[in-house]
């Protein structure tokens, strides 16, 4: 999640940006934070992006209550979630970036720590209704276990559902969350998935070039509605990774290459 103009660059460590890949960041010394304003003016004020949210959780709502009626398995039901950007509200802190002129990890551990992250459209409802059910919640994110007893604050704070600690899953040594789901699905039987990025699905997804994401989706689309449910979130994510093949060392001048090479004209 970085949009740079032409400028002098600083190389920064690996890190994860919310719960996307490992990344390299350059950081420019004058930024450009145009296109991330408005992808955050939108999360923010569009009607139509809570209207989005909505739908996906009411659509999740219909395939739960689905599952519930023709599940077979042994297992108990389980239902895994993202965090950020599906349940919880960070462009506060994308806002932050831009108008302080920093960027993601600068004072990201700051705006965890405060725990103020607010619910997002529809979530905390359907998360009560899944464990008023008897379902159980798992919470898959990248965010680092330094950050578990803020994330765990906020999420209770906002009204989700907390089933204990084994049920919050957090970084570990790699940012692909397929063995942590991995994890929950030799205990339970999981129904649905739901989150912002299509890694939060499966780890198919994971480190794909933009054609093969859509290929992929594609060959799936049958899944999204009954078993992945997919959050829209144009701030950051694996949709802009793919776009540098995942590799954030390039330079401002090929990010802006490669980014208009992407766009669709006539």
């Amino acid at each position: 999640m970085v949009f740079v103009s032409s400028c002098k660059v600083k190389k920064e460590a690996n890190v994860v940006v919310h719960d996307t890949i490992y990344l390299t960041r350059y950081k420019p010394i004058f930024s450009n934070n145009d296109a991330l304003l408005m992808s955050v003016l939108w999360f923010q004020t569009a009607g139509e992006y809570r209207a989005l949210m909505y739908q996906a959780y009411n659509a999740a709502r219909v395939a739960l209550d689905h599952a519930l009626a023709t599940h077979t398995d042994n297992r108990p039901l389980a239902v895994v979630f993202d965090i950020d950007e599906t349940l919880l509200d960070n462009s506060p802190y994308e806002a932050k970036t831009i108008l302080e002129g920093i960027h993601y990890p600068e004072k990201w551990n700051e705006w965890v720590s405060e725990a103020k992250a607010m619910a997002l459209p529809g979530a905390v409802a359907f998360a009560t209704y899944a464990a008023e059910k008897g379902v159980h919640l798992f919470y898959i994110s990248n965010r680092e276990e330094k950050e578990r007893e803020a994330t765990k604050r906020n999420l209770i704070s906002q009204g989700f559902p907390f089933q204990g600690d084994d049920h919050l899953l957090l970084l570990e040594n790699t940012s692909s969350k397929e063995a942590r789901r991995q994890w929950v699905a030799k205990q339970y039987d999981i129904v649905l998935l739901i989150g912002d990025n299509l890694g939060d699905f499966d780890g198919i997804f994971d480190n794909k070039s933009c054609t093969e994401r859509n290929k992929l989706v594609d060959e799936h689309q049958k899944l999204f509605g009954s078993r992945y449910i997919i959050l829209p979130n144009p701030m950051y994510g694996d949709w802009e990774g793919c776009i540098y093949n995942y590799d954030y060392k390039i330079s401002p001048a090929k990010r802006d290459s490669l980014q208009k090479a992407h766009l669709r004209s006539f």
